[in-house]
């Protein structure tokens, strides 16, 4: 096997060919290569190169990124067992290639096409999630996470990713710049990545939120979640034909208490939507307390709660439609609700 020719860089659609460019040591002496040959082929102005720790690329131009990630993962994944291929074969060709190892960080937020990540080529190095008890160590460009459970990966131009949130509080764990971790969080919510909510629990897991930039960025993360979730509900209400409500309201007790405030209310039908933005903080439990004791509150009086998700309204308007459509409906068949003022909020 010989690569004398350096290889034109390919897009990362073309990933496949990849596999052909980049091998382990192990892979090349499975192939005939013996010790005396791939050292003569690295040697200073041969024709192959030493990549990482016993990954070898098989020109002697720069890496494309698309040889640099899977030089990353062939470093970082768990060796085969002898005598089972570690790349994906003709016969085969969706056989998992990298064992217990995901890039994750800004690398893989770059893959999952954020704006406001860098080039790949431009970054120092690239975040690989392995299980923590693996002994391996980083080197060269490549970082070593070490994580008590691998995230379950996504797949990216062929390669296994780290979910969006998770890959968001990996790259967020290493940046000061509080403008580029304010940019990130908010693309990935305006761009429909995910919901903030899932940005959050990762941010809590890694213990980040006690970073001021970081807190400021969620705020402002948080803010952007909202009004996109709300913007939603009202084309929801406008293009499935729903009757309009009184939007973002307060309704309390004639000269009585406060009974909370909702997103929109229907008042002839007493149903009322309220939008479930919680965000998974350590105070969650005591919050959804005080959704339970509103929503129980509200149906005593004969009010009809529906929380919606940001998550639902994104993936399943149509459904949540219905579902405000047949709350709506049932009313007829309910107890005339009690007489509540409905103020601005």
């Amino acid at each position: 096997m010989t690569h004398n020719t350096p290889l034109s860089p390919r897009p990362l659609r073309h990933l496949s060919e990849v596999h052909r460019r980049v091998l382990t040591a192990a892979q090349l002496r499975s192939h005939g290569v013996t010790s005396a040959e791939l050292t003569e082929q690295c040697r200073p102005g041969g024709p192959w190169q030493s990549l990482l720790p016993n990954v070898i690329l098989l020109h002697p131009g720069p890496p494309t990124s698309e040889e640099w990630l899977h030089g990353a993962l062939l470093y970082a994944a768990r060796e085969s067992a002898p005598g089972v291929p570690s790349q994906p074969t003709a016969e085969d060709p969706h056989r998992p290639a990298y064992a217990e190892a995901v890039i994750t960080g800004l690398a893989a937020l770059t893959l999952h096409g954020f704006a406001s990540a860098p080039p790949l080529l431009s970054l120092d190095h690239v975040d690989v999630l392995v299980p923590r008890m693996r002994r391996l160590r980083s080197a060269g460009y490549v970082r070593v996470l070490r994580t008590p459970s691998l995230p379950t990966p996504r797949t990216v131009t062929g390669l296994p990713v780290a979910p969006v949130p998770r890959a968001l509080a990996d790259a967020v764990a290493e940046l000061t710049d509080a403008g580029a971790v304010r940019r990130l969080l908010t693309e990935a919510v305006r761009a429909g990545h995910c919901e903030p909510a899932s940005v959050v629990r990762e941010l809590t897991v890694a213990k980040l939120l006690n970073r001021p930039h970081v807190v400021d960025a969620v705020d402002s993360l948080l803010a952007e979640g909202r009004a996109i979730a709300e913007d939603r509900l009202y084309r929801m209400v406008r293009e499935y034909g729903l009757p309009d409500p009184v939007w973002n309201v307060d309704l309390r007790l004639p000269g009585g208490p406060h009974l909370g405030g909702v997103d929109a209310y229907w008042p002839e039908q007493a149903v009322a939507v309220e939008l479930d933005t919680r965000a998974p903080r350590q105070d969650e439990d005591a919050l959804w307390s005080e959704y339970a004791r509103k929503r129980e509150h509200l149906e005593r009086l004969g009010i009809t709660v529906v929380y919606i998700t940001p998550k639902k309204l994104r993936v399943s308007l149509e459904q949540q439609a219905a579902v405000v459509r047949t709350a709506l409906m049932a009313s007829g068949d309910r107890d005339p609700a009690a007489y509540v003022v409905v103020l601005p909020r």
